[in-house]
């Protein structure tokens, strides 16, 4: 089924295998805060983290894109060649398309941008985990590593991967790229 913005499911068996291998490996990292989509996949995502007590703020700009049209329905022949056709626009520099009323990659950026300054903002915030979605990941990353948003398939995504960035106070560095080894053993 396409999941984006406007499909709000859990996650399934798998989802709480991964969520749980994610926090085994990093849940003595000191984060400051966290930072989740409006979806409740996210939250369920880093669960454990909260109940450790560390602060979360919930943030519609880093919701999933929205697939418009096509969002619950189940994959067919058409809406895959419907989304080729689309992959294929934005990776030809056309990311103000979207799909069927939904988002494109632009209109994402503009929503994620106001999220990520604010976060920036905060100074007695070192270090933040932000739980999101996989296509609105990977426009994240593009626009905040200064790649156009053409290159946003450049960045491998897997479901509860990681990915360490640092803020230099002008720019973002990526140091650690999709890593998921915690999940290695568990079943895709």
């Amino acid at each position: 089924m396409v999941q984006g913005s406007g499909i709000d499911a859990p996650l399934n068996e798998t989802g709480r295998q991964q969520a749980d291998a994610f926090f085994k490996a990093y849940g003595d990292i000191p984060f400051d805060k966290v930072y989740v989509s409006e979806l409740k996949r996210t939250h369920q995502s880093v669960q454990r983290f909260l109940d450790k007590s560390i602060p979360c703020e919930i943030f519609s700009g880093l919701n999933e894109i929205s697939w418009g049209s096509q969002e619950g329905k189940a994959f067919s022949t058409e809406s895959a060649y419907l989304y080729e056709e689309t992959i294929k626009e934005w990776n030809n520099g056309n990311t103000d398309v979207g799909i069927g009323g939904g988002e494109s990659p632009d209109d994402v950026m503009a929503r994620q941008k106001p999220v990520i300054d604010y976060i920036i903002s905060k100074k007695d915030e070192k270090r933040v985990l932000i739980c999101m979605h996989g296509r609105a990941m990977r426009i994240m990353l593009t626009w905040m590593l200064g790649y156009h948003l053409r290159y946003q398939d450049y960045f491998d995504h897997q479901n509860l991967g990681l990915y360490e960035l640092t803020y230099t106070g002008s720019r973002f560095r990526i140091d650690k790229y999709n890593i998921t080894s915690h999940l290695n053993g568990l079943s895709s």
